[in-house]
């Protein structure tokens, strides 16, 4: 395996429970994903990023772990995941897995024990107080909790959780906390997986901050890289790091701490973008956000498992987005995001959907495609808070949307059985049987977007065009790739004012177009429409 192969990928995004049912207990398991690896593959993907699978009471989706070591039997054993990591290995699919430490479930043994005993060596696994006091750290679902602190009848003292109260926050000022993270993580690296999406790695970063001020704190990462390097060279580390783009330096380091971090700043201005049906925000964003070292970048999506959460636009920015993609109550979570799927936000109007695929696989970095999205699944709104776009897979118009042949009751989420989103409607296997289908254009987009070296190793810099609905990047790597999406509804002529960019013809289109002409560039686009281009005489370099 190259050691850069993170440079040039596409991930996609596996939610183990709702993905498919082998054994037809109601649940998504790991042998389903086995078994449809191949359709992941057929899409063009080269990696997935599974979700928890650990034991847990699954008030979380899986990320209140009560077993880092352990599978959780609803998804199979560790024959199941051997299968899936050896099927992965043969079509050439690296697999990423969840490293959840920032806090474990309320279940977990070391909670139990910590709970009954203050003299425990577990007691300091986790952050107590006798009285509630103000922290760096606020609820991060404010309209569910109104406090970090939770008393407990059993300790007699307060415990802190960032995110719900059965989700007590580990401490990783404590060594020992920091040796059980590594232990984990030398685990599943020896069963063979490719690298970790490490949950919440900000708050590692305050409690690693409490034992060692140096570095803010961030000599952690450079601790969890040196470990992972020592024992796979080319494992990944895939922050979840939602802060300000200033700060994104301390968690890349040198290319030495995070090897990628998901890019919400550019996530939420790209919204902003679609809202406006203008350039400017998104171009506007990758100007500023600093360049990643030469051994890291960023990883982009489009939606993923959460609320879709604005908190890097500003207040009228954010209500802009929420009036355009959100603009009911019910549509919306925690006072800064949207819980919604794609394909509803943009009105089911594929043409919309497949032109905004065309910008995630056109912009720097590694692109994460969610399941679901390559065929426009929708959300279920009467689903409390994020679960509302965790909704089981929609592989054909068969019963259960062909999830499963188990007992719906037993199913860990219903399918969406009504409107225009319903599996009867939208689902893998209509998409196959038509040649415009968004399946069938996304796969096209991956399958072009890995084939362009420009994009993996090359430099991107926004073209110069005179039309504000025309999104417009350009990457040169000895050869010159212009991307072009018409983020409006209507046709639009638009002139590239690049003087060395001429005599281009189309790679990737929505329709047909007459080829480009003059010096500058003339190019048509129709509504929501987009172009890949490369000159002639490189067209084959």
């Amino acid at each position: 395996m190259r050691p850069l192969w993170y440079r040039n990928a596409v991930i996609y995004q596996v939610d183990p429970s709702l993905f498919r049912d082998a054994d037809g207990d109601g649940w998504g398991d790991l042998r389903g994903i086995t078994e449809r690896l191949d359709y992941v593959r057929s899409l063009g993907a080269t990696c997935i990023w599974l979700m928890p699978i650990y034991t847990s009471p699954f008030k979380d989706g899986g990320y209140d772990v009560s077993d880092h070591l352990a599978i959780d039997p609803r998804f199979g054993d560790f024959a199941d995941m051997v299968g899936l990591l050896e099927k992965a290995e043969e079509l050439g699919i690296h697999v990423l897995v969840e490293l959840v430490v920032q806090h474990t479930s309320d279940q977990h043994p070391w909670f139990q024990q910590a709970r009954r005993d203050r003299n425990s060596p577990y007691r300091d696994y986790y952050v107590w107080a006798d009285e509630p006091h103000e922290t760096e750290v606020k609820p991060i679902f404010p309209t569910v909790e109104d406090s970090v602190w939770t008393w407990d009848e059993v300790a007699q003292q307060y415990y802190r959780h960032c995110f719900y109260r059965h989700e007590p926050d580990l401490n990783h000022a404590n060594p020992k906390v920091r040796e059980e993270m590594y232990r984990i993580m030398a685990f599943w690296l020896r069963l063979g997986v490719s690298g970790f999406r490490v949950d919440a790695a900000p708050y590692m970063i305050e409690r690693a901050k409490a034992a060692d001020p140096r570095e803010d704190g961030h000599w952690l990462l450079d601790d969890m890289r040196e470990f992972v390097a020592m024992r796979r060279p080319e494992a990944v580390l895939l922050g979840e790091v939602d802060v300000e783009p200033e700060v994104y330096s301390q968690y890349f380091g040198e290319g030495d701490r995070m090897t990628l971090l998901l890019d919400f700043w550019v996530n939420n201005h790209l919204f902003l973008a679609l809202a406006r049906s203008e350039a400017e925000p998104l171009t506007r964003a990758l100007e500023e956000q600093p360049q990643p070292p030469e051994h890291a970048q960023y990883a982009l999506w489009l939606r993923n498992h959460d609320e879709l959460d604005l908190e890097r636009l500003t207040e009228d920015e954010r209500e802009e987005v929420m009036q355009a993609f959100a603009p009911e109550e019910n549509m919306r979570a925690y006072h800064r995001g949207i819980r919604r799927r794609l394909a509803p936000m943009l009105g089911g109007d594929e043409r919309r959907i497949a032109m905004v695929h065309s910008i995630l696989f056109s912009l720097p970095g590694t692109p994460i495609l969610r399941y679901g999205e390559e065929i426009g699944m929708g959300e279920d709104l009467s689903r409390p808070e994020r679960l509302a776009v965790r909704t089981p897979m929609q592989w054909s118009d068969g019963p259960n949307a062909g999830y499963s042949q188990g007992d719906p009751q037993r199913f860990p989420a219903p399918v969406i059985d009504d409107g225009p989103f319903s599996y009867r409607e939208v689902n893998a296997y209509a998409h196959t049987l038509r040649d415009d289908s968004l399946l069938k254009r996304t796969s096209e987009m991956v399958r072009m977007r890995l084939s362009l070296r420009e994009i993996g190793f090359g430099t991107c810099r926004p073209a110069r065009v005179d039309c504000k609905h025309v999104l417009a990047l350009r990457y040169d790597n000895g050869s010159s790739v212009l991307m072009l999406a018409n983020l409006s509804d209507h046709e639009v002529e638009v002139t590239v004012e690049e003087d060395d960019l001429h005599d281009l013809v189309d790679i990737l289109d929505d329709v047909e177009y007459p080829r480009p002409k003059g010096r500058p560039l003339v190019v048509q686009l129709r509504g929501y429409g987009y172009r890949w281009m490369r000159r002639k005489e490189e067209l084959f370099g």
